[in-house]
C-alpha cells in the first residue's frame, strides 16, 4: 500500500486500516517528518530528518517514538518537536543510548557490532531508492521483503550474515516453502542489493556477498494471458460485478495494458480529452519514466462512465480520483477479485492487452512503446515518443480497442446484461434510476419518522 498525508490524531491514527501486505506510512500534514508506520499488527510513531554537521547534510535518520495504539497523538507530537530540533541541531536523538550500548559493549570484550540491516535498509531505502526517484510501489516491495520476510534479522549486523553465509541459504529454503520460489528469489535479491549498497560506506564488510550462497529457484514467466476466445466469458463476468466503479477500472486495465497501482491514482487532471490521452506521471520506474496514454474510443467511454459513478457512489473522493473508493486514501487500493467472480485480473490484463495487441496485427514495438515498455538496442535513443503519439501510437491503440470488442462478438447487442452496462446512456439512465430509488427510499423513512 502506497505512503498517504493526512492530518494525525487520535481519530485519523485509530481508522487507519492495516496493511495488507508489509507496511505504509501515513504522514502528518502539519508537521513535517512526523509520521506512524502502519503494518498488519502494529502501528508506530516515528520521525525522519537529516542529521547535519557543519551545515552539510550528513545522513538521513528515522527514529521510532512508541506504539501508536498505546501512547496519544498528542504525546507523539510533543515529542516527534523535540526529536527533530535535536536533528536539526545535529544530535541524535538517542545518542546517549546508543553511547551506553557500545561503552557496554567494549566493557564486556565484545567488538562494535557495525551496521545492522535496518540501519543499512534504511540508508539503502532513502539515499539510493527515494533520492534516485524510485516509485512508491518498488520501495513498497522492497520494505516488505526486508521488514517482514527478513523482520528477524532487522537488528542483525550485517558481518554476521557475510560470516555465516548458510544462514541465508537456509533462509532462502524456508521462504521458499512459506512462500514460493518468486517471492524467495525477489527477497534473496533485496538483502543481495542492501549488501552491496552498505559495502560502499563500511569497508569492513566482506567482500563475498552471503547470498551467493543460495540455489536460486528457477523462474518461468507467467502465462496467464487471454486470447480472443477468452474475451466473452471475461466481459460478461465483469458486467454482472455490483461495484461499476471496479468494473470500469478491470476495463481500463483490459484496454490500456496500464499496471494497476499506476491506473488506481490517475486523477480528473490526468486526462486531456481535447489531445484524447491519460497522463500516467508515476509509473513503475518514478517520475522520470511518466508517460502518456492515446485513449481509443472504447477507453474515452469507459472513462466517463467511472466519473459519473464515481461522483453519484463516492462524490467527495472522485473529486480527486477517477476510480474513486472508501479507503483511507479515497481512491481504489485493491484489485483483487475472487477468480470464480472474475477469473483475470491485474497484470493477468495486463499480460491479455499485448497477446490481444498481437492478434491485432500491432507490432512489438508498438506494443512496447504503448506500454511504456524500454526499447532494447542501440536506436532506442533516436526514438522520440511524444512524436508518435497524436497519430500512429494512437490509431494502433484503437486497432487494439476494436480487436477487444470484436472478440467480445454479438453478445455486446445481443446480451441484456453488457446492454445495460456497454449500450449508449446506459450509465445515465442507471444513475437515475439508483437515484430516484434513493429518494424514494428517504421519503419514505421520514414518512415513516
Amino acid at each position: 500500500m502506497a505512503d498517504i498525508r493526512i492530518l494525525l490524531n487520535d481519530k485519523n491514527v485509530a481508522r487507519l486500516p492495516a496493511a495488507t501486505s508489509g507496511q505504509y506510512r501515513a504522514r502528518d500534514t502539519e508537521l513535517k517528518g512526523f509520521y506512524v508506520v502502519i503494518g498488519k499488527r502494529r502501528k508506530t510513531f516515528a520521525v525522519q530528518g537529516d542529521l547535519r554537521q557543519e551545515g552539510k547534510r550528513a545522513s538521513s535518520i528515522t527514529v521510532s517514538i512508541g506504539d501508536a495504539r498505546e501512547m496519544p497523538t498528542r504525546e507523539a507530537r510533543a515529542t516527534a518537536k523535540v526529536y527533530l530540533a535535536q536533528i536539526s541541531r545535529g544530535q541524535h536523538p538517542k545518542a546517549e543510548k546508543r553511547a551506553e550500548e557500545h561503552e557496554a559493549e567494549e566493557t564486556t570484550g565484545k567488538p562494535v557490532v557495525g551496521i545492522t540491516l535496518r540501519a543499512a535498509w534504511e540508508r539503502y531505502r532513502d539515499a539510493h531508492m527515494v533520492r534516485k526517484g524510485r516509485s512508491e510501489l518498488t520501495i513498497e516491495g522492497y520494505r516488505d521483503h526486508v521488514e517482514r520476510l527478513l523482520k528477524e534479522w532487522l537488528d542483525k549486523p550485517l558481518v554476521e550474515l557475510a560470516d555465516d553465509p548458510a544462514q541465508v541459504a537456509t533462509k532462502h529454503d524456508e521462504i521458499t516453502k512459506e512462500s514460493g520460489p518468486y517471492i524467495a528469489n525477489s527477497s534473496m535479491r533485496t538483502l543481495r542489493a542492501i549488501y552491496n549498497h552498505a559495502r560502499k560506506t563500511n569497508r569492513s564488510l566482506p567482500v563475498d556477498n552471503p547470498v551467493s550462497a543460495i540455489d536460486w529457484n528457477q523462474e518461468q514467466r507467467r502465462n496467464t494471458a487471454m486470447g480472443p476466445g477468452d474475451v466473452p466469458n471475461w466481459f460478461m463476468q465483469v458486467a454482472v460485478m455490483h461495484n461499476p466503479i471496479r468494473r470500469e477500472f478491470h476495463l481500463m486495465s483490459l484496454l490500456s495494458g496500464c499496471r494497476p497501482t499506476a491506473l488506481m491514482e490517475v486523477q480528473p487532471e490526468h486526462i486531456d480529452l481535447r489531445r484524447r490521452v491519460l497522463h500516467i506521471p508515476k509509473p513503475k520506474g518514478g517520475a522520470k519514466r511518466a508517460f502518456d496514454i492515446p485513449l481509443s474510443r472504447q477507453m474515452i467511454l469507459s472513462l466517463i462512465r467511472a466519473m459519473r459513478f464515481g461522483r453519484f457512489l463516492q462524490p467527495l473522493e472522485a473529486r480527486s480520483w477517477i476510480f474513486p473508493a472508501a479507503s483511507a486514501v479515497g481512491h481504489l487500493v485493491e484489485q483483487k477479485e475472487d477468480r470464480e467472480v472474475l477469473s483475470k485480473w491485474g497484470n493477468d490484463l495486463r499480460q491479455s492487452y499485448r497477446t490481444l495487441a498481437t492478434t491485432a496485427g500491432v507490432s512489438e514495438f508498438d506494443a512496447r512503446l504503448l506500454m511504456n515498455h524500454a526499447i532494447p538496442g542501440v536506436n532506442a535513443g533516436y526514438i522520440t515518443r511524444h512524436k508518435l503519439l497524436e497519430d500512429h501510437l494512437r490509431s494502433q491503440q484503437q486497432e487494439i480497442s476494436n480487436a477487444m470488442f470484436a472478440a467480445v462478438g454479438d453478445i455486446l447487442t445481443k446480451s441484456p446484461v453488457i446492454r445495460s452496462w456497454l449500450a449508449p446512456g446506459a450509465s445515465q439512465r442507471v444513475i437515475r434510476e439508483a437515484r430516484a430509488a434513493r429518494q424514494k427510499e428517504d421519503r419514505r423513512i421520514a414518512k415513516a419518522a
